[in-house]
């Protein structure tokens, strides 16, 4: 990239002006809020996490809050979010942060990695978004962006590799802060602007730095990847005999479960499933409820 100055200020002035209001982005949102955000936000659109943020953070403002409290209420806060084992890591991330920090979420890169479920995305994210340090802060839309503007591919591939890092974290101002600023701003283009299907190239900010708009904008090689259906899978009965569980302050008989889903097999599978991932205890005389 010939003008990397001018790269940084394009970006970060389109952020001032169109970035999206997201509670925690807030001034005053600490390392808490941040990490509870980004689990949260790991393949779930911003639209459904922000009311189940914004109650969870109502209930447990700081790790301590939430640590004291058994781990079937996380899963019951959680609500319809799907993957339900992020809010079993939550809970275990918070009674960590009390035992190991004191109840304050670290600002240490390699203590954020040590949290249980914590892996290198969301560190890197906690230690960036809630702490202004400067670290790349690679998700699927920020790869999409650099392999874009800085490499003329149209996709970035299946999965995050240590080039990615390589390449985001030179687009990145060696100040703390500025650094900091632009990960966002990436983040926020790539959700916004340079999305996958129909990218908005003539709104861009940076596309007189992008060699993808300088080549023409080529098509990605080879099949498009297609969308994981959900109905009628393991996870929507998961999802169904989990939301039971929820609905209920105490043990639910199993004819219950067996009401929620017509095929036996799948049906069996999917509790076993529940079980065997810690979101659900069978108790006596085949009833059922959340951990406790």
């Amino acid at each position: 990239m010939d003008d990397h100055a001018g790269f940084v200020s394009r970006l970060t002035s389109w952020y001032a002006a169109h970035a999206r209001d997201l509670p925690w982005r807030r001034p005053g949102v600490d390392g808490w809020g941040v990490l509870v955000s980004e689990v949260m936000l790991q393949q779930t659109p911003v639209n459904r996490v922000l009311p189940v943020w914004e109650a969870w953070m109502r209930r447990w403002p700081v790790p301590a809050a939430l640590a004291s409290e058994p781990s079937g209420e996380a899963i019951r806060m959680w609500g319809r979010l799907g993957y339900p084992r992020r809010a079993l890591r939550l809970h275990e991330c918070a009674q960590a942060v009390c035992e190991r920090h004191g109840g304050e979420v670290p600002q240490d890169l390699e203590a954020l990695l040590a949290l249980p479920g914590v892996g290198t995305y969301t560190a890197r994210a906690v230690a960036v978004f809630a702490y202004g340090q400067r670290h790349p802060v690679v998700d699927t839309n920020v790869r999409r962006v650099a392999a874009r503007v800085v490499h003329g591919k149209a996709d970035a591939g299946p999965s995050t590799t240590s080039a990615d890092l390589t390449t985001v974290e030179a687009l990145l101002p060696m100040e703390q802060a500025v650094a900091a600023r632009v990960s966002v701003a990436l983040m926020e283009l790539g959700a916004l602007v340079c999305v996958a299907r129909t990218p908005r190239c003539e709104g861009c900010p940076v596309r007189q730095d992008c060699a993808w708009y300088a080549l023409g904008r080529p098509a990605a090689p080879g099949p498009t990847r297609r969308r994981q259906e959900y109905a009628g899978t393991d996870r929507q009965v998961r999802g169904l005999l989990l939301a039971v569980l929820r609905a209920s302050d105490g043990a639910v008989p199993r004819r219950v479960l067996d009401a929620v889903w017509p095929d036996s097999v799948q049906r069996n599978r999917a509790l076993e499933g529940l079980l065997a991932d810690g979101l659900a205890v069978r108790l006596p005389d085949d009833h059922y409820a959340l951990p406790h």
